[in-house]
């Protein structure tokens, strides 16, 4: 390795207790050349940590202990394999999350989603809205099919953030789906397949934003109308899209998912052994004593928590524009400045307050009352927290470590001009699966991608198609993305039962998408 004959000191004598700790004063003094030993000294070993944390989770079900190796073992490596450091960097990697204040409102807004499905519930608005679907579904010729469209439909619809998304539909259907024994995993398939691909196939929202203000820094010409062109290519999203409503009324059910259904059919709506990523008292909440069930006391302040989202995007990103834009764009580099993180925190708290204040009206609970339910809610979703906590632990060593640096790198080895654009959506769906993001996939890939555009002449849409399509389908995979976890949570089902059902339906299509590319790599060269 590069460490064992690199001189551990700088350019004024000074000593380091590792060659980690000299690379990050060197990613301070001069990003390239950090970069360039970045990637020399850790390679294939950073792939290893995030591998370990994925696949001990699947094999062992024991998600927490499975990240916390990974992340372990990752200060390991980046202390030159000190066990006692790699401890300690370990212990103050959990603490660090907390520094950045993106990763302190998205846990903080993953405890207080729980404190709004409480309170929904408690005040009889759940099953109200379950009584009038049901009334809705008894002249329906299939109620079991129907439900489930339901579901896919509102899932598509709320584009504006991924996991507001999963959330909503989610707390809406998962007692329709138990009351129809419909399998909790088969619920978390369908709103995790609606979420991320409804919002970059409809890029009016936060991920369009990211995307145009990613693509105007690589000094493309009309990010937006280039974005547009890049839709009718994005096949993994497209035809993720397109499955879930086959899926549902054909009733293709691979293996997984059909053991799924048939143990539902038995009355068990999980696995003996199973942990659901909520707990009981969440979903056996009584409604308050003299409360009439009513739809509207779930769908107002859930309508509350989806409009204040594209408002507060907006507004937190309503400055430094130029003045010599059209209000378009304007409203769309607002977007993209806008905190994404700021805006669900702020959304779940307008939908609690509105909660809490027409719950007071009713006469439904007094101030005291909703504010214990408030704290019941985030006790509940505590360990929903924690996975957070430790999904951007692992995400921040795999950046340390450079692994989407280093996976981005190898597509340098095949450099055939129509096989570029298969290549950057595997390479794309790797990075994500490894790390969990697809926002931070997009960040890396597309700064490759747009130099590899330019000097070799592959098709823009195409190939920027490939980018973000493989972003969405690795993510859609990984059980350490906070998308999947909160599917898992919404829909009251084991993590590890809703990633196994999912992940043939996923990589399915996404083998049919990486064939596309290289058919239309060799058609459109």
């Amino acid at each position: 390795m590069l460490s064992d004959c690199f001189i551990h000191c700088d350019e004024r004598g000074s000593s380091y207790r590792s060659f980690s700790e000299l690379l990050r004063r060197l990613k301070k003094q001069d990003p390239k050349i950090f970069t360039y030993f970045w990637t020399m000294d850790y390679g294939f070993l950073s792939l290893i940590p995030p591998l370990l944390a994925i696949i001990f989770a699947i094999r062992t079900r024991q998600v927490y202990l499975s990240l916390l190796s990974g992340i372990l073992l990752g200060w390991i490596i980046l202390n030159d394999w000190n066990i006692s450091r790699g401890f300690l960097d370990t212990l103050e990697g959990l603490v660090n999350v907390f520094s950045d204040a993106g990763n302190s409102r998205t846990i903080m807004f993953s405890a207080l989603v729980g404190a709004l499905i409480l309170l929904i519930q408690r005040s009889g608005g759940v099953l109200g809205f379950i009584q009038w679907v049901s009334k809705k579904l008894k002249n329906a010729k299939n109620g079991k099919i129907t439900v489930q469209m339901y579901a896919w439909v509102i899932s598509v619809l709320i584009f504006v953030e991924s996991s507001i998304s999963v959330l909503t539909v989610g707390a809406i259907f998962r007692p329709l789906f138990d009351q129809y024994k419909i399998a909790r995993e088969k619920l978390a398939y369908i709103i995790d397949s609606g979420s991320a691909p409804s919002c970059i196939i409809f890029p009016l929202n936060g991920w369009g934003a990211f995307i145009m203000g990613l693509l105007a820094t690589m000094s493309v010409d009309q990010p937006f109308i280039s974005m547009l062109g890049a839709i009718p290519f994005n096949f993994y999203a497209l035809l993720a899209l397109a499955t879930v409503p086959a899926v549902i009324w054909f009733g293709w059910d691979l293996p997984a998912m059909q053991r799924a259904e048939e143990r539902t059919q038995r009355g068990e709506v999980l696995w003996e052994g199973a942990t659901p990523m909520i707990s009981e008292d969440m979903l056996e909440t009584d409604i308050a004593d003299g409360a009439t069930p009513k739809a509207g006391n779930m769908v107002v302040p859930i309508l509350v928590m989806i409009a204040a989202m594209p408002v507060i995007l907006l507004y937190t990103g309503w400055t430094d524009l130029p003045t010599d834009e059209e209000l378009g764009s304007r409203l769309m580099i607002a977007l993209g400045q806008g905190s994404g993180s700021k805006a669900v925190l702020i959304s779940v708290t307008l939908a609690i307050l509105t909660a809490m204040t027409m719950y007071k009206v009713q006469g439904i609970m007094g101030i005291r009352e909703n504010f214990d339910w408030i704290m019941k809610g985030i006790a509940a979703l505590v360990p929903l927290a924690l996975l957070m906590l430790l999904a951007f632990a692992i995400g921040n060593v795999c950046k340390e470590l450079g692994t989407g640096l280093y996976v981005s790198h190898l597509i340098g080895s095949f450099l055939t001009p129509a096989i570029i654009p298969a290549l950057l959506f595997v390479t794309s769906a790797f990075i994500a699966f490894s790390t969990g993001t697809s926002w931070g996939t997009f960040a890396i890939m597309i700064g490759i991608a747009i130099p590899l555009i330019d000097s070799t002449g592959i098709h823009f849409s195409l190939s920027l198609a490939a980018v973000l399509g493989g972003g969405v389908f690795g993510d859609h995979c990984s059980p350490i993305s906070d998308t999947t976890i909160i599917a898992s949570m919404s829909s009251a089902t084991d993590h590890v039962d809703h990633v196994r059902t999912q992940l043939p339906y996923a990589l399915i299509v996404g083998g049919i998408s990486t064939v596309m590319y290289l058919v239309f790599g060799f058609i459109l060269h």
